[in-house]
């Protein structure tokens, strides 16, 4: 039985994340779940499926560097500088009413 190819995970992730679409509600999923470093490594992946970081930095004017620390599991981004990101990628935050919190 011949093996068929495979592709790096990183590859095809890149590929479904590269439609703004299909990338808006992987962020919007993974800020819903309350895990900020889960939405920051996302953010991450968003950028660099999107045109990379060197692009995503162009477009905000930070540091590239930065930008990659920022947004690491470990990083503490400023809300000005995801909103940069964001605004970069064609995105914007939105705020909901939680149905479910009880008052």
């Amino acid at each position: 039985m011949a093996r068929k190819s495979t592709r790096p995970f990183a590859a095809t992730r890149d590929r479904i994340l590269g439609d703004p679409e299909t990338a808006a509600v992987y962020l919007e999923e993974c800020l819903a779940d309350g895990n900020i470093e889960l939405f920051q490594e996302a953010l991450k992946h968003v950028a660099r499926a999107q045109g990379g970081m060197s692009a995503v930095s162009k477009q905000t004017g930070l540091n590239r560097e930065s930008l990659y620390r920022a947004l690491s599991k470990k990083g503490k981004p400023q809300l000005e500088t995801t909103a940069k990101v964001l605004a970069a990628l064609g995105m914007r935050f939105s705020i909901t009413a939680d149905n479910q919190h009880v008052k």
